[in-house]
């Protein structure tokens, strides 16, 4: 089974991109999806965040604006955070990866937004970055509600800057220039990698050996 891990920083495209994964037919695995399961009510991580946290846990479930407000721009806070969510969220990833395996998928996607900063890269067998110039991402996200100049510029600081993770990646999808043209990268990718990749071996454990 060959993993691709998909990546990207905030505003690039990524969720699209991974949609456009799933109608090709790969199975994908949502990282950010898993962490939101996993402060809903009755959520893993609900009990252990409140316990860390008192007071972001609201009828049941976390607060995530609530607990945003807790961590954000508090380096030490953040990582206390991610200490709780990343075991859990690694749980369900290796769930995933054994159902797919089960299953008898060829290939699967791995949608890890911060594949290269945690080092994730080092388990997948081909990586694929989403970009779009600079001028677009400002835009996307200045556009969601909430964000600003100032939470936009934090989040950028704690991630990989674009053009090194385009310089690791095996594959880029630039989308930045349309959706259309997008989808073709995707197309090209899969067949590339169809064509000529090979799988590491993948034991159960879930440690995929580096090429």
């Amino acid at each position: 089974m060959i993993l691709i891990g998909l990546t990207g920083s905030i505003g690039m495209g990524k969720s699209e991109t991974a949609r456009m994964f799933r109608r090709a037919g790969v199975p994908v695995y949502d990282a950010d999806a898993a962490v939101h399961a996993l402060m809903r009510k009755g959520g893993a991580a609900v009990k252990p965040v409140e316990a860390a946290f008192p007071g972001v846990v609201r009828d049941g479930a976390v607060d995530r604006a609530e607990l945003g407000k807790r961590v954000f721009g508090k380096p030490e806070e953040l990582r206390k955070l991610e200490r709780i969510v990343h075991p859990l969220v690694g749980r369900a990833q290796r769930r995933f990866l054994q159902q797919a395996q089960a299953r008898g998928e060829a290939v699967v996607v791995l949608d890890i937004p911060l594949l290269f900063e945690t080092g994730g890269d080092r388990y997948v067998d081909y990586s694929v970055v989403v970009s779009a110039p600079a001028e677009v991402q400002r835009r996307r996200v200045l556009a969601r509600p909430g964000m600003t100049e100032d939470r936009l510029n934090h989040v950028l600081a704690l991630q990989t800057p674009d053009r090194v993770k385009r310089r690791k990646a095996d594959f880029v999808v630039h989308s930045g220039l349309g959706k259309a043209f997008a989808r073709q990268a995707v197309e090209r990718i899969l067949r590339t990698i169809r064509e000529t990749g090979r799988a590491r071996v993948w034991p159960g454990r879930i440690l995929l050996r580096r090429r």
